[in-house]
């Protein structure tokens, strides 16, 4: 939805069981894709950069949002905290200053 910003900021959906977290997540960004309730951004930080590297069970949804114009920013702090910016395999890394730009602007903001 434009104008519309997502944080993700848990390597999953909700407080629950990693499985659980991870089936979550996936139908969320399953549905986005497939209904195209394209959100404008999707910003991913503290453990939510895990879902953006290698062992991500949302790395195919991602990249289909993507490929359909989410903007979707990964924090470059988070990368490197967890070591993995080498293994960014989805999105943009930025900066806090991205994130902020992208909330800031947006009419309306969820965080999963």
């Amino acid at each position: 939805m434009p104008g519309t910003t997502i944080v993700i900021n848990n390597n999953g959906m909700g407080q629950a069981h990693p499985d659980l977290s991870h089936k979550l997540v996936t139908t969320f960004l399953n549905m986005l894709d497939l209904d195209d309730l394209l959100p404008e951004t999707i910003c991913f930080y503290a453990e939510g950069v895990k879902l953006t590297v290698p062992g991500s069970p949302v790395l195919e949804e991602l990249r289909s949002l993507e490929a359909k114009g989410v903007n979707l920013i990964v924090c470059s702090t988070c990368l490197n905290y967890f070591e993995v910016m080498d293994e960014l395999q989805v999105g943009t890394a930025g900066g806090m200053k991205d994130i902020v730009a992208a909330q800031w602007s947006a009419a309306k903001v969820i965080t999963l």
